[in-house]
């Protein structure tokens, strides 16, 4: 293709996922990072330059109610939520997927959520570096992937490809001074470490600490999920 018939074909792949309801759609280049990305998901991955980013905003007034996260009826409709958009992400990662495919090129979608390491609370890939290798946001203080426009607030599931789509550019980190969701992990599982993929993750996030915190919480609540992090960041909140 031509750099013109490149352009249509990613608008029309664009074009597809917000027509599933997608809200954010990025390209990234992967090759830069290609050793942190085997050595999370396999060698296979190699073969895959470049990934798709897709992702849906969370609905605030659940995301609002968070700060009662010690109560069923909140936690139990985020959880619901969490999952109904996870589900709606990897229908439309599966279309993205089998465009691509008919169009000549491989793809491989990977879950909006999918843990192959229970331990490190990791799946095949990081989904919020390849958002923010598409340009879609950074990666804040809390290891989550924030918008401009909503933050946190956002899920997101990847398709692996080789088709020569142009990738986006990094944005760079607007954190600042913020200390808000490191203030407010109730396990302190954030260590204020600035992303670098080439640091293991557990430099600026102590995984066990979270995951200890969510078994405690499906024995105490009945679900494991908290999202405080989520809640809190200025990102995300409503501006009046």
């Amino acid at each position: 293709m031509n750099p013109e018939e490149l352009q249509a074909y990613r608008g029309m792949l664009a074009r597809t996922a917000y027509d599933q309801g997608v809200d954010f759609f990025g390209v990234a280049d992967l090759t830069s990072v290609q050793g942190y990305v085997c050595r999370q998901g396999g060698d296979y991955l190699k073969s895959f330059p470049r990934a798709i980013s897709i992702g849906i905003r969370l609905l605030d007034p659940v995301i609002d109610e968070l700060y009662r996260h010690e109560e069923p009826a909140v936690i139990f409709t985020y959880h619901s939520h969490y999952n109904t958009v996870n589900a709606r992400l990897d229908q439309a990662a599966l279309i993205l997927a089998k465009k691509i495919q008919k169009d000549g090129y491989k793809t491989y979608p990977i879950p909006a959520s999918q843990t192959i390491n229970p331990e490190k609370l990791e799946g095949v890939i990081s989904h919020k570096l390849v958002a923010h290798l598409s340009g879609l946001g950074w990666i804040g203080k809390s290891c989550l992937l924030i918008t401009p426009e909503y933050g946190p607030r956002v899920r997101f599931a990847t398709i692996m490809t080789d088709a020569p789509l142009k990738n986006g550019s990094p944005i760079p980190n607007r954190c600042g001074t913020c200390r808000k969701c490191v203030d407010i992990c109730p396990v302190k599982a954030f260590t204020e470490v600035p992303f670098d993929p080439s640091d293991p993750r557990e430099a600026r996030f102590r995984a066990i600490l979270c995951k200890e915190y969510m078994d405690i919480r499906k024995e105490r609540v009945g679900e494991g999920l908290c999202g405080l992090c989520v809640y809190v960041c200025p990102f995300g909140a409503r501006r009046c």
